[in-house]
């Protein structure tokens, strides 16, 4: 039988989210659910950071199961493309124009997938179609979300043995790293206008040991200026009172979840980073994708409803989202950190029961051929 093929279209807007997001769903629908899928990017140079053995200049290149396709500004490109059996538009990415009218003569599955969230409303929303005004041909709202009314979440298969087995002795060997004895493992990975000065001065003047570590992204200068400094080197370790900070290499999507079960406290932002450290079963901070009239707000207060209402997380999250981290906060928050733990754990088995995002993309496409 022949494998179904599928067209997954991401735009590149909050850096590595929505890449990230889309690299991941193709990956589990080829390993998982022998589909051919084709993934179209518009930014390869941000796309490359994350797809091992990605080669760059290269418009078209297979890497594990998944056709990797420039998305390029002009659209004369699609002009000799057939369009897959199943069609998904990425956080309502708009597709070419060009693509769009050659969908009229295959009429293909064609789904909007949405941001994550743990709001009330999309339950009204998921699944609902809607007819495109120029084309006449049905698009679907898929909203990914935390409760058997929604898509579930991206989840793959095996996660929770290879977590299981994880040693983290052997991640921190690998990235020639040793913690500090008995500190506390930080994880830091924020969008550059969260208030970090506070949040190390909060660790740097706190009663417990840190050693914190941080990717090389485009917060590092933020993070400079906590230790004097313009810049901070690959690979170095700086110290400030009981906080220790190292800046680690950009991470591969599989050692970036390593990470995660290897600390035990993660900042993640936006949407990839959101669902890997639940799927690691520790505590973490949430900075959501800022948006206009707060609604970024409303999102995580949504998902702190449902996750970890009323606790020292909830609010030290609340206090990071709108820019003020204080003392007595952070003192809060690492006095609770084993109750949160116990609390974190429970809820990732709970979101595991979930079917997961892309089985129930496929039982969805499936239904409507």
């Amino acid at each position: 039988m022949k494998a179904q093929r599928w067209d997954i279209f991401c735009k590149v807007i909050d850096n590595f989210g929505d890449i990230g997001v889309c690299w991941r769903l193709a990956r589990q629908l080829a390993r998982e659910h022998h589909i051919q899928p084709r993934l179209w990017v518009d930014d390869l140079k941000v796309a490359a950071k994350l797809l091992p053995s990605h080669g760059m200049g290269l418009d078209r290149q297979t890497i594990e199961g998944v056709e990797i396709r420039e998305w390029l500004k002009t659209e004369n490109v699609f002009e000799d493309e057939t369009p897959a059996e199943v069609v998904i538009e990425a956080f309502a990415c708009e597709l070419p124009s060009v693509y769009v009218r050659q969908m009229q003569a295959s009429k293909p599955v064609w789904i909007n997938l949405e941001y994550l969230s743990a709001e009330a409303w999309i339950h009204n929303f998921h699944a609902r179609p809607s007819t495109h005004p120029a084309t006449g041909l049905q698009k679907t709202c898929f909203f990914p979300g935390f409760t058997a009314h929604t898509g579930g979440l991206l989840r793959e298969q095996g996660i929770a043995t290879a977590r299981a087995r994880f040693n983290p002795m052997k991640f921190w060997e690998t990235l020639g790293i040793t913690p500090k004895p008995k500190a506390l493992k930080v994880s830091l990975f924020c969008y550059p206008h969260a208030p970090i000065g506070e949040l190390l001065a909060a660790m740097s003047q706190g009663s417990k040991s840190v050693h914190c570590f941080v990717p090389n992204t485009s917060i590092l200068p933020e993070v400079a200026k906590h230790f004097g400094r313009k810049t901070l080197k690959l690979g170095e370790t700086v110290n400030k009172g009981a906080l220790n900070l190292t800046v680690l290499p950009f991470l591969s999507q599989n050692s970036y979840d390593e990470l995660l079960w290897a600390c035990d406290l993660n900042f993640v932002r936006g949407e990839d980073s959101w669902i890997r450290a639940l799927w690691a079963a520790k505590p973490f901070v949430w900075q959501t994708y800022k948006q206009e009239e707060g609604l970024h707000l409303t999102k995580l207060q949504a998902f702190l409803d449902i996750y970890e209402p009323d606790s020292a997380l909830s609010t030290f999250n609340q206090a990071w989202l709108v820019g003020g981290i204080n003392q007595p906060q952070w003192e809060a928050l690492i006095t609770h950190l084993p109750t949160c733990q116990k609390y974190a754990q429970k809820q990732t088995h709970e979101f595991e029961k979930l079917t997961d995002l892309a089985a129930n993309l496929v039982s969805f496409a499936k239904n409507q051929v």
